[in-house]
């Protein structure tokens, strides 16, 4: 990980594109008011936010396991499809 401040940012952009595209290395960009932002590859970005979406649709099955265990669950009959 490197931590650059806006100006090096500036006058150096493609270097660090490059960094973080070819040599997977995240860049923290320091700016005034700690409004600092991060500068990561689209691959990496799509791998976080495959991540979240994962960990959000585990727990969403966590959630309803705890439910059916609790007894909040509901039974139903299945219904036949006609065939056409």
């Amino acid at each position: 990980m490197l931590a650059i401040n806006y100006s090096t940012m500036r006058s150096k952009l493609k270097d660090y594109c490059d960094a973080a595209t070819e040599q997977d290395e995240t860049v923290i960009v320091t700016r005034k008011e700690e409004k600092n932002v991060v500068l990561i590859s689209l691959e990496k970005y799509n791998q976080m936010v495959k991540a979240s979406r994962n960990a959000e649709y585990i727990a969403m099955i966590d959630r309803s396991i705890d439910q059916l265990e609790a007894g909040r669950g509901q039974r139903h009959e299945l219904i036949e499809a006609e065939d056409e």
